[in-house]
């Protein structure tokens, strides 16, 4: 696992730990429910606000983490994985061509201050939509970047669109699954959530298994990709 997957991963865990220590003294528990409740009276409203939010966020180098955390907590892991899902594909398009087109001289000079770029260019010239899945699997290239530096290469827009959408799902549904299990918890520490045993059991157990898949495929596509681009 590099540094920077471990340092997020870290940011995480303390996140929720965090939210779990303050929901003894706050009422997070029960502004966590209210805020959810607005966003489930919203319907389809609160679904497309929290979407524009995440494209917005991912063109100007937001937190992504931080909201599909977010969106775990507050539409669960199947809702949540879907507004992330299309909303990280839809912000990863716009970048690209920003990125191909609007904002060429920039994005190039981004490319020159991070030398993995070259390799990376090369590698794709080769090989193609398979390079774009295991970058996107891979925690090598940062998400925001790599949107914008596709659009200085060659390869053509819809298939490394599909590409990406393919490769960042591992990763949404980890950090869905962690949000969910987060707002799990604070339910649980404030007495809100109603929930069994063996449900909050059942839970772990899936981000047990989610989160050791989702390490899977990145360190085999980091094994791979750096095998490729070296």
């Amino acid at each position: 696992m590099s540094r920077r997957r471990s340092l997020k991963t870290l940011a995480v865990v303390a996140t929720v730990a965090l939210l779990m220590g303050l929901s003894y003294f706050l009422p997070l528990g029960i502004w966590l429910e209210r805020f959810a409740g607005w966003v489930s009276a919203a319907g389809v409203v609160g679904l497309v606000v929290f979407a524009l939010v995440y494209v917005l966020a991912t063109i100007l180098f937001g937190p992504g983490s931080i909201l599909t955390l977010a969106a775990g907590a507050l539409f669960g892991v199947l809702w949540g994985t879907v507004v992330v899902s299309l909303a990280s594909t839809v912000g990863a398009a716009i970048a690209f061509l920003i990125g191909r087109y609007l904002a060429r001289a920039r994005v190039e000079r981004w490319a020159r201050e991070h030398p993995r770029f070259s390799a990376l260019d090369a590698a794709l010239k080769r090989e193609g939509i398979r390079i774009v899945l295991l970058t996107r699997l891979s925690p090598l290239f940062p998400y925001n970047l790599v949107n914008y530096l596709l659009g200085l290469t060659a390869i053509r827009f819809w298939p490394q669109l599909l590409a990406s959408w393919v490769g960042m799902l591992p990763g949404t549904l980890l950090y869905v699954y962690l949000g969910f299990a987060g707002r799990a918890a604070v339910q649980a520490a404030s007495g809100t959530g109603g929930f069994s045993v063996w449900q909050y059991v059942s839970w772990g157990v899936g981000l047990a298994a989610t989160t050791l898949l989702a390490y899977y495929l990145s360190r085999l596509a980091r094994r791979a990709l750096a095998a490729k681009t070296n």
